[in-house]
């Protein structure tokens, strides 16, 4: 999922510097979303194992 985010960083940093403010907006929203949708389950993630006593691989 963090990839996703990266990818449509570069594609709102590309629109961007060529003038493609619409597509730029958009697409740094969903970036922004997807990064904070991958925190959320990072933590989320973290917790459950912490509480389960595995170790982190």
């Amino acid at each position: 999922m963090l990839s996703w985010a990266l990818t449509f960083f570069i594609i709102a940093l590309i629109a961007a510097v060529l003038g493609f403010t619409g597509i730029a907006g958009a697409a740094a929203g969903v970036a922004k979303i997807l990064f904070f949708v991958f925190l959320v389950l990072l933590i989320v993630s973290a917790l459950v194992g912490a509480l389960r006593g595995k170790k982190p691989m």
